[in-house]
């Protein structure tokens, strides 16, 4: 038995069949780049792979106008952009991104998971910031056209991905406050290792009980800069005190759990029931946590999205009533959760491992991922 979210999902915005890739790429045509990373640049690289610090060879791009729309797609050489100090990102934060991984199957060919889902998003995130919505299958076809040139970058050992970065910015020369006229699409690409250095091993969540990622009617369920950039100081604080991660309450009553900086939080009761936030306007949907609900009612467990409160969570987690807890989200898939703490409490969950449900999901999630198991759902979508 399960409760449905209270607001319509992007799993349902996006569950129309993508082309393949093969008749997108075009889309975007390749300018190559003249000077590419050399064989000991890339050895380097791909030798010590860390999380967003090295780029691929090359970059999408598309620009918008008001007047002319969509215009000018191309695969050029990643490098530097040519800027006016007065366009609109840098005085109104009129922005939105995305965030994907490319992986490598042992066959050699190259996929990433739910672009659909993350394309529909982007242009929820668009509607949200007044900006233009990009056709699907142009975000679709902007990451075939980047992993087919930059493909050699998609890495292939053990928890490595080519992480994909999708975002639009407002370009126009313009400090009047309005929505920009003028706009850039683009896409850049980062070989990764595993998002936590110490791999799929619980972490520690500060809940920050003074400051809020945001409020009702603002833009929480949208992928913008400006929400991360309000974590940003309790995340700080967080890992001064020695934590990993930092946990938002809701700005209405500062009583329930919504997310992490940049995860979805799942809790685990003692009877296998699993709990979510709902979403309520104030929380990102996140496409891992869609498949995370996905599989654990495959797998036949109750599943509720629901308001959780902090205090009652407090007194589960001591009583043993909380058995697991556990992140999820694109960069990291699934971290669990071993500590809680805030001013005035500081709890362990169960024995502060990874518990059985969260181990199960991760290993699936992955197995699906890197096409060691079957893809019930077909998430996987090939790019190259």
């Amino acid at each position: 038995m399960s409760t449905p979210s209270p607001v319509a999902t992007l799993t349902a915005l996006s569950a129309a069949e993508l082309p393949a890739a093969s008749e997108l790429v075009a889309r975007f045509p390749l300018t190559p780049n003249p000077a590419p990373a050399s064989d000991p640049e890339y050895d380097a690289v791909m030798a010590h792979l860390s999380f967003g610090v090295a780029f691929s060879d090359h970059m999408v791009r598309a620009r918008w106008t008001r007047d002319e729309g969509w215009q000018a797609h191309r695969t050029a050489p990643f490098g530097p952009l040519t800027l006016s100090p007065a366009a609109a990102v840098f005085h109104y934060g009129q922005e939105i991104f995305e965030g994907l991984k490319a992986y490598r199957h042992d066959d050699g060919s190259v996929w990433t998971f739910r672009p659909g889902f993350n394309a529909a998003r982007f242009n929820a995130s668009a509607r949200r910031l007044a900006l233009p919505e990009l056709p699907e299958e142009d975000f679709v076809a902007s990451l075939a056209a980047l992993a087919a040139v930059d493909q050699r970058w998609v890495p292939g050992v053990e928890g490595s991905s080519l992480y994909l970065r999708p975002f639009m910015i407002a370009t126009e020369a313009f400090l009047g406050v309005r929505s920009a006229h003028e706009l850039e699409y683009l896409l850049i690409a980062s070989p990764v290792g595993p998002y936590f250095v110490n791999g799929f091993q619980p972490v520690s969540i500060w809940v920050a009980q003074d400051f809020h990622r945001v409020g009702p009617g603002g833009m929480g369920a949208a992928k913008t800069g400006g929400n991360y950039a309000a974590s940003l100081l309790p995340q700080q604080e967080a890992y001064d005190k020695g934590f990993e991660q930092v946990c938002f309450l809701d700005a209405a009553t500062n009583t329930h759990l919504e997310e992490l900086g940049g995860m979805n939080v799942f809790v685990v009761d003692a009877d296998g029931t699993v709990r979510t936030p709902a979403l309520t306007g104030t929380i990102l949907e996140g496409g891992t946590r869609a498949a995370i609900l996905q599989l654990l009612r495959d797998a036949g467990r109750t599943v509720r999205e629901e308001t959780i409160e902090l205090a009652p969570l407090l007194e589960q987690i001591a009583s043993g009533q909380v058995a697991e807890m556990f992140a999820c989200g694109t960069a990291a898939v699934i971290t669990p959760i071993g500590r809680l703490a805030g001013e005035g409490f500081d709890v362990t969950v169960a024995d502060c491992a990874p518990g059985s449900v969260t181990t199960e999901l991760y290993t699936t999630l992955t197995d699906i991922q890197y096409g060691r198991r079957a893809d019930p759902h077909d998430w996987m979508y090939r790019l190259v």
